[in-house]
């Protein structure tokens, strides 16, 4: 079993989640909480680097080795580091669980040193039609990051 966590910080979103996978075969189970999200969908990716110097915006683009287009997490054609929407109720805490069998924790898909991103917008899975639709979902400002860590 590997575990991770990833302390969210944004100016008005706090949160943390927890990474898990029994074996390098499993999906990684993702579970966690998150406050002062506004009610809605956000979209929820892993960006390339582990690198918050100049905030959310050093953590680069989607985590995306193989040069694919941006989609949901069901999707054939989808970046490694798409991991689509969580949805917020408003005025409560958030909270997440979810499988996702791409992302790894050990291997050439490890996630851990990379940031996890929090969106201000819904991601439109790559179906949006905007320009931004293909690389980022179009899912605007980074509202809080946090780098993925190894945990016991």
């Amino acid at each position: 079993m590997v575990k991770a966590v990833c302390v969210l910080n944004g100016e008005d979103v706090k949160g943390t989640i927890f990474f898990s996978q029994p074996d390098d075969k499993s999906p990684v189970e993702i579970t966690g909480e998150l406050t002062g999200l506004s009610k809605g969908r956000h979209g929820f990716h892993i960006h390339e680097f582990g690198d918050n110097t100049n905030g959310c915006m050093s953590s680069g683009p989607h985590f995306n080795p193989f040069g694919k287009t941006h989609g949901a997490p069901n999707d054939d054609v989808r970046h490694v580091g798409d991991l689509g929407n969580i949805e917020a109720p408003g005025s409560s805490v958030t909270k997440i669980q979810f499988n996702d069998p791409i992302i790894s924790l050990t291997g050439p898909l490890n996630i851990i040193g990379r940031t996890l991103v929090v969106h201000a917008d819904q991601d439109d899975l790559g179906k949006g039609g905007h320009e931004l639709s293909a690389t980022t979902g179009n899912a605007g400002a980074r509202i809080a990051c946090g780098v993925i860590g190894i945990t016991k």
